[in-house]
């Protein structure tokens, strides 16, 4: 059999080789080098099934082995209908001690969008509004009845317009009714909202989890197979103790670092 070049990876290797990997590995290996090497950068078009199957003298089926196989560990888009693409491999340092900090952003506005262009990038989020009822984790933490309705801010919010993180931000009526939490999209004000009608929080407990999302969440978050998310839950307190708000964050686990800082007592 004739020898080919893996011109993607830079080696040459014979097909038939005593190579004992699946063909399908083999594709994956040479394409996986590529991406590593940026000759395939994010966002680059990954070649047609066709073209990848004549270059490694193989299958289109084992080509869609090799392409799943990646994609599954989220290097790949799914490519639903229009071929596949390189992922970008950009990460979030949330800095989770100093989110929301009444000194650092006492002037600046959203301390989301603030901290993702500190890191050279461009936020954006979607923003609905709704009446509700509590679940009872939002009604527990909230130290409310279940039947008692909340306000939920919920947020798709987006790093370069790849969607990063689902955020449902939960308030009590006495708390949110006839402020600007009840207006729907992105608003904000210096120090934060809850500060500027009355229920700066003065205490933040957090609670993470690791787990794998649902179908919905998975969907909004356009995850590759396979990926867990981190769940995070912060419970924000008045000066008086009172919980004034519930956010829950769905945080992909290969798009963020969460980054903490403490100070031993």
């Amino acid at each position: 059999m004739s020898t080919y070049k893996l011109v993607m990876g830079g080696r040459t290797m014979r097909a038939g080789s005593s190579d004992a990997r699946a063909l399908y590995e083999r594709v994956a290996d040479a394409l996986r080098i590529a991406i590593e090497r940026e000759e395939l950068k994010p966002g680059d078009m990954v070649p047609p099934e066709q073209e990848l199957a004549e270059l490694h003298s193989v299958s289109r089926q084992t080509v869609r082995q090799a392409l799943q196989q990646l994609t599954n560990e989220g290097l790949l888009t799914s490519g639903r209908g229009r071929g596949r693409k390189v992922r970008s491999q950009t990460r979030l340092h949330w800095q989770l001690s100093s989110y929301e900090s009444s000194t650092r952003h006492s002037v600046e506005g959203d301390a989301w969008n603030t901290d993702v262009r500190e890191q050279g990038h461009e936020p954006r989020q979607d923003v609905t509004v709704n009446i509700d009822t509590p679940s009872q984790k939002i009604a527990q933490r909230l130290q409310i009845d279940l039947d008692e309705p909340v306000v939920v801010r919920r947020r798709i919010r987006y790093v370069d317009d790849m969607p990063f993180q689902l955020a449902d931000s939960y308030f009590p009526m006495d708390v949110a009714e006839g402020t600007l939490l009840m207006r729907p999209g992105d608003v904000s004000t210096p120090g934060g909202i809850l500060a500027s009608i009355g229920h700066a929080q003065k205490k933040l407990l957090d609670e993470i989890q690791i787990r794998m999302p649902s179908k919905e969440e998975s969907d909004q978050l356009n995850l590759p197979a396979g990926s867990p998310v981190a769940e995070h839950i912060r419970t924000g307190y008045n000066e008086a103790g009172k919980p004034v708000r519930v956010m829950v964050s769905i945080i992909p686990g290969d798009r963020h670092t969460l980054v903490y800082e403490l100070e031993p007592k």
